[in-house]
């Protein structure tokens, strides 16, 4: 298997990694909003917000990485297929 063939599944990779943060992200504001409107006076869901809100910065943090790392294969892919 040569560089790009083992590059372009990668890349297939790194997309629905991206994706799967995306749909945690927006679980993540989903139930916050949720938490605060008709939760907001039960210490154990204001808890969970708080986890959920941490989890949250975390995944925006780690899907940036993910885009970060696309982005590098991404390049390597077009420079192998203009040579």
């Amino acid at each position: 298997m040569n560089k790009l063939e083992t590059l372009q599944p990668a890349l297939q990779g790194r997309d629905q990694e991206i994706e799967e943060y995306q749909i945690n992200i927006d679980n993540y504001i989903r139930a916050i909003a949720k938490i605060n409107a008709e939760h907001a006076d039960n210490s154990a869901m204001t808890e969970f917000r708080d986890t959920l809100a941490s989890l949250l910065e975390t995944h925006k943090i780690e899907q940036l990485k993910a885009i970060i790392i696309r982005d590098v294969i991404a390049d390597q892919i077009a420079e192998l297929e203009a040579a």
